[in-house]
């Protein structure tokens, strides 16, 4: 009997101790960061429950190769492999009106509408840059208009340009390494190209939040 209820008091005060949690910040000493998305004010922080779990959508570990094949480290020389802290400083900055900057979701739009949006990010699928899916005046458009170049018949200027830091659905996702190869075909500067490798998968495994997308 005495055995019996030691177990007891012990599960119990277990399950004290998960319901009353423990903070869960971004890093030691940075709790949230606040963000604008289509111009409201967002708060990013993680999933305060200490039993959260990761949404369903990325529990998968063996999606087929091709074509969610393990990508690379480093997509090309100069373009830098950022992860959460770092996305972090370039969706405040876009969201502070920086216009040196932007962070880009390269998925289509039914993960979107599976999984939502990084709060700040925009949405340029990765179709939309690619000579096979989009003509080549559309294409100069959205580089020229979203992206901050400036386009002369054949020739590009890309002093202006924006830091771009583009991510998709994870490690094994090959849209977002996709809009970067396309931009570095244009001559799009590799020191102002970022890529969040970890994307949806880690973003979803750290507790951080999305914003949801309406079907079309």
């Amino acid at each position: 009997m005495r055995a019996c209820a030691g177990a007891m008091l012990l599960a119990l005060g277990a399950g004290a101790a998960l319901a009353d949690g423990k903070p869960v910040g971004l890093s030691a000493n940075l709790p949230y960061v606040d963000v604008v998305h289509d111009g409201k004010p967002f708060r990013i922080q993680r999933d305060q429950d200490n039993d959260a779990e990761i949404d369903p959508a990325y529990a998968f570990t063996s999606r087929p190769c091709p074509p969610y094949c393990i990508q690379p480290m480093q997509l090309a020389p100069g373009v830098e492999t950022i992860g959460e802290l770092e996305l972090f400083d370039y969706l405040v900055r876009a969201s502070r009106q920086d216009g040196n900057v932007l962070v880009v979701d390269s998925r289509d739009r039914d993960w979107l509408v599976r999984s939502g949006i990084i709060p700040g990010a925009v949405h340029v699928p990765w179709t939309r840059l690619h000579a096979a899916h989009n003509d080549p005046q559309a294409i100069a458009d959205i580089v020229v208009m979203q992206f901050g170049a400036a386009h002369s018949g054949p020739m590009w200027n890309f002093e202006n340009a924006k830091t771009l830091a583009f991510y998709c659905n994870g490690a094994w996702c090959g849209q977002s390494p996709t809009n970067i190869k396309q931009l570095l075909a244009l001559g799009y500067p590799p020191h102002k190209l970022k890529w969040y490798r970890g994307g949806m998968q880690a973003w979803k495994g750290l507790g951080l939040p999305t914003l949801p997308i309406g079907k079309p």
